[in-house]
């Protein structure tokens, strides 16, 4: 088992969903494990529960992140903060677009720069980016999330490169639609809204689900590289097949969305 390899990881977006349960997940095979986030309160909550090392930081503030790590050994880094807006281009304010890219893709692509080398020095590491099914598939709207999920898709493909020849392993981790308050947040919506909406009556993956998976990848012997692992709901299909006709100005679609 390569746990017992590695003694430090840092995750970010660990103050609920999937972050939580993955930093719950690496500190109970034994790590010490340094959770980021802004949320101060649900952090220090995290801490108390499971013995994490809270740092309350806004992940795209990189001087913060590049003071935070120094210093640091950390063997394992999940990327897993990431945040969404719904609509398309047409809708979209340049704070929407700013902030995903510098959430999802910017702070990532920094934070491994800052680990990377010492996970090189050490010949030991792992890197985590948790993605998602809208890197690979285009479900309509959300251009930027899909762009930046799509980036850190060519990142994660990248890292093997630039780390080739050193025991450092990189994983893509890409959900589909998983439990979590995601959607609450996006539409601005209360968590019970979000939960009626989008969750009651389906079979959805559960945060566990993922800590699971990030698992068994970190678990593996450290000659095995799981590169990539698609995690989605039996009965979610992504992609379909949409045909657009006019008649005169109406625009009527056929098909499956």
């Amino acid at each position: 088992m390569a746990f017992s390899d590695y003694k430090t990881a840092l995750v970010t977006g660990a103050s609920g969903g999937m972050g939580q349960a993955i930093a719950e997940r690496l500190r109970s095979n034994g790590l010490t494990v340094h959770a980021l986030a802004r949320s101060e309160g649900k952090l220090q909550e995290l801490a108390e529960k499971s013995g994490v090392i809270p740092h309350p930081v806004d992940i795209a503030d990189t001087a913060a992140i590049t003071e935070l790590v120094k210093g640091l050994e950390v063997d394992i880094l999940v990327n897993n903060a990431g945040v969404s807006r719904p609509g398309s281009l047409l809708g979209s304010e340049a704070f929407d677009i700013d902030e995903q890219i510098n959430v999802n893709l910017r702070a990532a692509l920094h934070l491994s720069r800052l680990l990377l080398p010492g996970m090189m020095e050490r010949d030991r590491g792992h890197i985590i980016n948790i993605t998602s099914m809208a890197g690979h598939y285009e479900f309509g709207g959300h251009i930027a999330y899909h762009a930046t999920k799509s980036a850190m898709h060519t990142v994660s493909r990248q890292l093997r490169v630039d780390a080739f020849g050193r025991r450092v392993r990189v994983t893509e981790i890409s959900p589909g639609r998983v439990e979590t308050d995601i959607f609450a947040h996006v539409e601005k919506i209360s968590p019970e809204e979000a939960k009626a909406k989008y969750f009651d009556g389906f079979e959805m993956p559960q945060t566990s689900d993922i800590a699971d998976a990030v698992e068994y990848a970190v678990g593996a012997p450290q000659y095995v590289n799981i590169g990539l692992i698609e995690l989605l709901p039996t009965l979610q299909v992504p992609g379909g097949l949409r045909t657009a006709k006019r008649v005169g100005d109406e625009v009527v679609l056929t098909g499956n969305k």
